[in-house]
């Protein structure tokens, strides 16, 4: 778990004043196939990476699922700055995932909810923060995010392993 050492003064929502940065990307080798996702993590000047893999899964759930580890290694509630280059992301969290928990987990078409599982995860761990998400062009020679892209890519070679 990483975390601030020193919050000093917490915001009314009971977050740290100052924000953490996740620079946070996906990628997979064939979809489905083996995928990779990576986090740079920023608080303070301190950085640390995060990445990790599946051998069978699609380019969505690991754009969720560096999302999701990056929220989760904090140790306490933070503001928080999601950069991500996937809509899916950005949208799902912020503007369907509403709906789909009206409609029981369904879609506006009535089909169950694509990867339910990493929503729930994300919104479980989205809860404990202030999130702002912030979509940002892959690919568009964005520094963090092109080191997000490097551990995500990374992580499909070791996924293979």
């Amino acid at each position: 778990m990483w975390g601030p050492m020193d919050l000093g003064e917490t915001t009314s929502d009971g977050t740290a004043g100052e924000a953490v940065d996740l620079f946070t990307d996906g990628a997979c080798s064939g979809n489905p196939g083996p995928g990779g996702w990576g986090v740079v993590l920023r608080w303070r000047g301190t950085e640390k990476e995060l990445a990790g893999g599946e051998p069978i899964t699609t380019n969505n759930r690991m754009e969720m699922m560096a999302a999701i580890a990056g929220l989760e290694s904090l140790t306490r509630p933070m503001t928080v700055r999601i950069h991500t280059d996937s809509t899916y992301l950005r949208d799902g969290i912020t503007k369907w995932i509403h709906g789909w928990k009206r409609n029981g987990w369904k879609t506006a078409d009535r089909k169950p909810v694509k990867n339910v599982d990493l929503w729930q995860r994300l919104e479980a761990a989205a809860g404990r923060h202030a999130i702002s998400w912030h979509w940002v062009r892959g690919h568009a020679g964005h520094p963090e995010n092109e080191r997000a892209d490097r551990l995500a890519t990374g992580a499909i070679v070791r996924a293979r392993a």
